[in-house]
């Protein structure tokens, strides 16, 4: 609904609603009410409705919302205040005007004092109610501007996986065109397979876990192609990690990483076991283990100018999971180095 119009249909609702209580407490008394004081009731929530619509045109005007809390409660008081009294004159003239006015009665402290305490009451509600709205309008208003900017962030960093597997996979065809022609064409046709899914994935959050682990298989055969005996693969994969989603080419940057900084730098090669299963509370974990030894944890801050790798895969939960994502990657005792991800079930904290 618009906003203006949501604004109107609140207005009078409310004021409405009130003059609606007044003629039916009216009506209650011994001496009942009158059409005259019905008419008098209503022209007195018109009365109400315009002069918070002017005080609302003031707020605005002159940015109350950008006040410091107790400057902006000192003034609201004061405005409460000031459209008391000016009620309590609009209560006389609308009586005068009708001839309902009981100078005696009306006149009397005790009744302006209880009208001025009434219609604060009415006020204050009538702010509250505006500012609670203001806040909640804004707060959403910022929720949808982050989405919007964790979306745009998150699709730069997909966009700068693609090259860089693009860059690694040539190099691996480049090592087999000139010693073994057939095995570079099948490399090639794997790295098509890989690009064409890559493609079509590549405007979505999230992929089913399968989809994601098959393109690792072929990622891993295309490297088996270069590596032959030297590389070894192991998968450890429970039915239940199949009901999961993951962000697209997280899992195979991983394994790449592993390649790079831990197969392809031992003479004799080793092992990629790659383990998932599901935990307790609804959470994935993956764990792939690759021969090697880490020197130096590597740096998981983005770098300037993009960055990939690790930095880039941290990033990406941190922007779809937040803080229900964790990540780390360490030595273990038997000259391993293993990468270990925690993932929940729901699929991501925004919608786009």
């Amino acid at each position: 609904m618009n906003r203006t119009v949501l604004y109107w249909l609140l207005q009078i609702l409310g004021w409405g609603s009130i003059a609606l209580v007044q003629i039916a407490l009216g009506s209650l008394s011994p001496t009942g009410i009158g059409p005259v004081q019905i008419l008098g009731l209503l022209v007195l929530a018109a009365f109400n409705l315009l002069a918070t619509h002017f005080l609302r045109f003031i707020i605005k005007r002159y940015d109350w919302f950008q006040l410091k809390f107790p400057r902006l409660i000192l003034q609201s008081v004061l405005a409460m205040l000031a459209l008391s009294f000016v009620n309590i004159i609009a209560q006389i003239l609308i009586n005068l005007v009708f001839g309902t006015l009981n100078p005696e009665e009306d006149f009397e402290v005790l009744v302006i004092l209880a009208g001025l305490f009434i219609a604060f009451l009415f006020y204050a509600l009538w702010f509250l109610l505006y500012f609670l709205f203001h806040f909640l309008d804004n707060y959403n208003t910022s929720l949808k501007y982050e989405a919007r900017i964790n979306q745009i962030r998150l699709n730069h960093l997909k966009s700068q996986l693609n090259p860089h597997f693009i860059f690694n996979a040539l190099n691996s065809v480049r090592a087999l065109v000139d010693e073994d022609p057939d095995k570079a064409k099948n490399a090639i046709t794997r790295i098509s397979n890989i690009l064409r899914f890559s493609l079509m994935m590549d405007k979505k959050q999230t992929i089913d876990f399968e989809d994601e682990l098959n393109t690792v298989r072929d990622y891993l055969m295309l490297e088996s192609i270069r590596f032959e005996e030297r590389l070894q693969v192991v998968y450890k994969i429970e039915d239940e990690a199949y009901s999961y989603k993951l962000p697209p080419m997280m899992l195979q940057t991983i394994v790449e990483n592993a390649i790079k900084h831990g197969i392809s730098n031992l003479v004799k090669g080793g092992l990629i076991e790659i383990k998932c299963r599901e935990g307790l509370e609804d959470d994935l974990y993956i764990q792939v283990k690759n021969s090697g030894h880490l020197h130096t944890p590597p740096s998981l801050k983005p770098k300037a100018g993009g960055g990939h790798g690790l930095s880039n895969t941290v990033e990406r939960l941190k922007l779809i999971y937040g803080d229900r994502a964790s990540f780390r990657i360490f030595n273990s005792e038997n000259e391993f180095v293993i990468t270990e991800i925690k993932i929940p079930k729901q699929r991501v904290t925004f919608e786009t």
